[in-house]
């Protein structure tokens, strides 16, 4: 993705927060229409990218785009859209950001396109357009609004505010990957954009847009949510969803002669935990551990541990009952990567990743099962995907 990689470039000499910030993110072709799209996808910031539609682009509106795409995940956008009609908020949410985006290609969608005023947050323009144009359905695309006759049955109608068109524009970039932020948790998706900020704002000097000076000031402030929380939050998206039998239901193919099926939900957890000296502390592991198994307490939960430090040194398993991960004393070095190794190996496949590091040492370059790092006090994150949380113990 040659094009992608030159702006993102640009944007670090020109706009170094933003160019740092995007570094954050994994990027991965997409062969849709849209030239450039940004999602959660497991707690990890996906941004998608079709070279050919982002080729009609000069420089300045590709650069301006990605500015686009950051301002979408720092409000969180995709993550807030849950319940909302979808078409709505879309638009909504790109009048409350374009106007302070300058070069962006002229289809952009702008307040007075829909006879709104300048400066309203997402929400308001969201109100506007939901109560202005009625709505079939969640997952729409358009609008209708037709009079009726007083007997109810629908005319030919007009639209409420003559001038304006309800339908508008497409937006320049792809919403349809929106739904995949449902399964992360706003908490979590909060956590994962403070640290983005957090250590774009580091890489970059401290330099900070003016336009997002306040709103990203705030997210520098500490954070609110305590690690078991997060913790909560990033396990309650792992459950997978599996399948047993049962007689108390009759099957719907074969009757009463056959045991039904009923879904259930599964939680398969892969654990990693670094021998080396930096989290061979009794009380860090012990308090993480403790947490871990009070989540997965009252349900179905397959959780394997591995210690690790340069290779797999011990493997625990355990399926809910009272533990704790015990202290195994590895060498100096760590090597990340066996865990995720053995991962892709281990059927099924564990529905997460949670890693107890201090993060110094190799990992892969990008992963496909979301994971979550649990770093020490003074660990520093080794790979620019998956989620984080810092165990201040």
């Amino acid at each position: 993705m040659r094009l992608l990689e030159d702006a993102i470039v640009r944007m670090l000499r020109d706009f170094p927060f933003y160019g740092h910030f995007l570094l954050g993110c994994r990027k991965e072709p997409d062969p849709g229409p849209y030239p450039l799209g940004i999602t959660l996808r497991g707690g990890i910031p996906v941004i998608s990218c079709n070279e050919d539609a982002l080729a009609t682009l000069v420089h300045e509106e590709r650069q301006a785009l990605l500015e686009h795409l950051i301002k979408h995940l720092i409000h969180l956008h995709m993550a807030r859209r849950k319940g909302r009609t979808e078409r709505s908020w879309d638009v909504a949410c790109d009048c409350s950001i374009n106007l302070t985006i300058a070069d962006l290609p002229p289809s952009a969608l702008l307040p007075r396109q829909f006879g709104l005023p300048d400066g309203l947050a997402a929400e308001e323009y969201y109100e506007d357009l939901s109560r202005r144009f009625d709505s079939g359905n969640l997952e729409g695309k358009g609008y209708g609004d037709n009079d009726r006759d007083i007997h109810g049955a629908q005319g030919e109608g007009e639209q409420r505010e003559k001038g304006v068109e309800p339908q508008g524009g497409d937006t320049l970039d792809n919403h349809r990957s929106w739904s995949e932020a449902d399964s992360t948790p706003l908490p979590l998706a909060q956590e994962v954009v403070r640290r983005m900020v957090l250590e774009a704002w580091q890489s970059s000097g401290g330099e900070l847009p003016a336009d997002m000076r306040a709103l990203i000031r705030t997210l520098l402030a500490p954070s609110p949510i305590s690690w078991q929380q997060l913790l909560r939050q990033f396990v309650a998206t792992a459950g997978r969803v599996g399948r047993t039998t049962t007689w108390m239901r009759d099957h719907r193919r074969f009757g009463h002669d056959t045991p039904g099926i009923r879904k259930e939900r599964r939680l398969n957890l892969l654990v990693g935990v670094d021998a080396s000296d930096s989290t061979d502390q009794p009380e860090l592991r012990e308090r993480f551990a403790r947490e871990l198994l009070r989540i997965a307490q009252g349900r179905e939960a397959r959780i394997t541990v591995l210690y690790a430090d340069t290779g797999i040194r011990k493997i625990q398993r355990f399926t809910g009952e009272p533990q704790v991960l015990e202290s195994y004393h590895g060498g100096g070095f760590t090597d990340l990567r066996p865990v995720f190794a053995y991962a892709g190996k281990m059927t099924p496949p564990p529905a997460a990743i949670i890693y107890l590091t201090d993060g110094f040492g190799p990992a892969p370059e990008r992963m496909e099962f979301p994971t979550l790092w649990v770093l020490t006090r003074e660990g520093k994150r080794s790979a620019p995907w998956g989620a984080e949380l810092r165990l201040d113990i």
